[in-house]
């Protein structure tokens, strides 16, 4: 890859970034199309985030920030414009200078999510979820959940005031809606989602009661740690069809590269070329 004083900068921001996945994806992609731009992980914690997050701005050939855990919910606050999307969901994962230089966020988490399911099968319309996780990309896939038209959500966080909080934000924007918070048992729900950290590392314990997921339930993902976790091992062995993390950001990357500015293709391709290691 040439890198070079012309080459645009996406900085991939988080902590840890031990298990960033998408400089994998994207920067193959850019070498192999020729792209002269450059994905680079960024390990920031959370108390001097706010201050790194517009100092890296200031730095005219950074394009664009891709925001990851911890810090989607804070982002929130940090940016001077937000889309529909972002606000409902109350967190951000991407981050680009308007052409005024003022910061813009969007959230592509959900979308990616609900695209990735749709492709294996499962329509969300007039069924039921379950999100366990309502930090950035939990309160993300809820939105998109809710936006693709299923008929209950229920959600579960530990922080139990975090998962009142999506609640009412989907209900004010979803008033159609059956929202429900305070259980992570699966039974009787046509999805499941683990959008929290448990399956990082080892011994997590699972993120929901196993046994109680049915065979016909789709399962999801969004630990990045592992292609198949344990708790998607887990599902596979009750026989249900599952969605890996990574799914999520293959779907997700095309409407990023729109979002920066640079050319885009299909998550089909992305596949093709990345070089992701576990």
């Amino acid at each position: 890859m040439l890198i070079n004083g012309q080459t645009q900068v996406i900085a991939h921001i988080g902590f840890p970034t031990h298990t960033f996945k998408s400089p994998m994806i994207y920067n193959p992609y850019f070498e192999a199309a020729g792209v002269n731009a450059l994905v680079v992980p960024f390990s920031s914690q959370a108390p001097v985030y706010p201050d790194f997050l517009r100092s890296v701005f200031t730095c005219e050939n950074v394009i664009g920030a891709l925001v990851t855990m911890p810090h989607k919910v804070t982002t929130i606050g940090l940016v001077d414009r937000l889309t529909p999307t972002a606000l409902v969901a109350g967190s951000c994962n991407a981050v680009r200078r308007g052409t005024d230089g003022k910061l813009e966020g969007d959230m592509f988490d959900g979308e990616g999510f609900v695209r990735g399911v749709r492709r294996k099968g499962f329509a969300p319309e007039g069924k039921s979820a379950l999100v366990v996780g309502s930090g950035g990309v939990g309160s993300a896939i809820a939105a998109s959940l809710a936006a693709a038209g299923v008929a209950r959500l229920a959600l579960f966080d530990l922080n139990n005031a975090s998962a009142d909080a999506l609640a009412g934000r989907l209900r004010e924007h979803y008033p159609a809606l059956t929202v429900e918070t305070g259980s992570n048992d699966p039974a009787g729900f046509d999805l499941v989602v683990n959008a929290t950290p448990m399956g990082m590392n080892a011994n997590d314990p699972m993120p929901m009661d196993v046994e109680r997921i049915a065979p016909e339930t789709f399962v999801g993902e969004v630990v990045l740690q592992s292609e198949t976790t344990a708790f998607l091992a887990a599902a596979k062995a009750r026989g249900c069809k599952v969605q890996v993390g990574t799914d999520m950001l293959f779907e997700q990357i095309p409407v990023y590269l729109e979002y920066f500015g640079l050319p885009s293709t299909t998550a089909e391709h992305l596949r093709e070329v990345a070089q992701i290691r576990y």
